[in-house]
């Protein structure tokens, strides 16, 4: 399969969904509001739908399967991670990306979601110990099975890129990509335009603080508290950060999730990337907020102002730089 026809046959939506929310990541959720944000989104005409394994140990997955009863399957396009560890808090999870590893947990996966293949999947992190081509065969295993149709990495370097590519086509490389975590823009989106691989950007909104309803305090009590940028010898700094992004949304009658994934979408396209923003959320208010973001243009003065913000973040964005493309790029 071609590069070209590879990409064709992502379907992936500019602003699909990301369910690590419906783990609990941000707070709790019951069933029945669940499974009524999940039909708001196929709803909406969005058909990616972005989880993991490791997604409060598997429930986002398993929430996922019951929604999908019933269904057609072809309606959605689901994509999948392993090699990260369950059970384990943030900052305290291993990697691994050994065959074995990953042959066991996409029959754990499939299971949990009730289907017989994922559209993609994701080393959800690169392995140091293992090379990543022996990841990568492993993952091709999975094709040829006809379990998976595509493979993607996540937080992958360019170097890891390219190496992975010429053991079978990787099809999408996920990152933290934001208004405020810019690092992969040096060498990972470039060498996924080369390469032909769409990105998926995470953390579009940086986990909540680029949006109308952020909350300090809940931040400094649930799965942030981990990350440098919401410690509280930064977050005073990043907070009017925020604040400036804000303001441009104030001034264009949108709300600042909207204001955020649209500059991140111009900015794919000045790249030339095919690009697949995967906002999460508990609410489908919320949600109908981030896909609106899809029909807002930025003027040059706009973009102008947002790209400035980044050189004035306090903190990484990880608390374990070598786990993200940026730290083993000597980015951060």
């Amino acid at each position: 399969m071609s590069q070209q026809s590879t990409e064709a046959a992502l379907r992936l939506d500019p602003v699909g969904y990301g369910a690590m929310s419906l783990g609990g990541a941000y707070g709790p959720i019951d069933e029945a509001s669940a499974q009524h944000l999940l039909a708001a989104v196929l709803d909406a005409g969005v058909s990616h739908i972005d989880t993991a394994n490791i997604y409060g140990d598997g429930s986002s997955e398993e929430i996922i399967g019951r929604f999908l009863r019933g269904r057609d399957r072809e309606q959605v396009f689901l994509a999948s991670k392993t090699g990260l560890s369950m059970g384990a808090g943030v900052g305290s999870r291993t990697i691994s990306g050994r065959r074995e590893t990953i042959l066991a947990n996409i029959d754990d996966s499939l299971r949990r979601l009730g289907t017989d293949h994922l559209d993609l999947y994701y080393q959800h992190r690169v392995d140091p110990e293992v090379p990543i081509e022996d990841t990568v065969g492993a993952f091709a295993e999975l094709v040829q099975a006809g379990k998976v149709r595509h493979i993607g990495l996540s937080e992958a370097t360019g170097e890891e890129l390219r190496r992975a590519h010429a053991v079978h086509p990787i099809a999408a490389v996920q990152s933290e990509w934001s208004i405020v975590s810019r690092d992969i823009e040096v060498h990972v989106v470039p060498t996924a335009v080369e390469l032909g691989i769409a990105v998926v950007p995470y953390s579009s909104v940086s986990r909540g603080l680029l949006t109308d309803s952020f909350d300090a305090d809940a931040a400094a009590h649930d799965m942030r508290k981990a990350f440098p940028r919401f410690h509280p010898e930064n977050l005073p700094a990043n907070i009017a950060l925020a604040r400036e992004v804000r303001s441009v949304a104030r001034r264009l009658g949108r709300a600042t999730e909207e204001v955020a994934i649209a500059w991140l979408l111009a900015k794919g396209r000045s790249f030339g990337a095919t690009v697949s923003v995967i906002p999460g959320t508990r609410s489908p208010e919320h949600l109908a907020s981030n896909l609106r973001a899809a029909t807002l243009e930025l003027g040059p003065d706009d973009l102008a102002t947002l790209d400035s913000i980044s050189a004035r973040v306090r903190g990484a964005r990880s608390g374990s730089p070598q786990w993200v493309s940026g730290g083993r790029e000597g980015l951060l």
